[in-house]
């Protein structure tokens, strides 16, 4: 299918090619640019380094989605599941629980956040998710790291039943 740029159009994308500060999405716009400009796909994949394809796939999703389709960036960083607030709201009765000095299990917290987002998730995720907020694990230890050896356990027991 052809598509047919306006003078509108061309304005509206070197608008946007001005205010723009992303790299990928330069060269999106720049090869729109090129194609509302009147050059051939194959002129522009040449110049751009882009396959023609690509520019008429450009041109498609211009007219099927605006500007905002091209110049937007589709490459976002944050992909959690809620924000930092929230995240802290369901941490909240646990960081209680471990103020008074019991034991809090993942799997508790894992549990509370999956019913939050209403999906399974990893465990990666929930640590992921302590490591933001600060936390950080700790096991209670096995025996104190003081504590006699059992030879002089025995020698203290022998010499109290004298």
């Amino acid at each position: 299918m052809s598509y047919t740029f306006t003078a509108q159009d061309l304005e509206i994308i070197r608008e946007a090619r001005n205010k723009n500060k992303d790299k990928r999405a330069e060269v999106r716009l720049h090869t729109l640019q090129l194609r509302a400009e009147g050059m051939r796909s194959k002129d522009i994949a040449a110049k751009v380094g882009v396959s023609a394809p690509y520019v008429s796939q450009l041109a498609a999703k211009y007219f099927a989605g605006g500007i905002e389709a091209i110049a937007g960036n589709h490459y976002g960083g944050n992909r959690r599941n809620m924000s930092y607030e929230e995240e802290e709201l369901i941490l909240k009765p646990f960081y209680e629980t471990a103020e008074k000095g019991k034991m809090v299990e993942i799997s508790e917290i894992e549990e509370a956040y999956q019913e939050k987002v209403e999906h399974r998730i990893g465990n990666v995720q929930i640590y992921r998710v302590l490591h933001r907020h600060g936390w950080r694990k700790i096991m209670p230890r096995s025996k104190h790291p003081k504590k006699a050896s059992e030879e002089a356990i025995n020698a203290s027991k022998k010499l109290s039943g004298l």
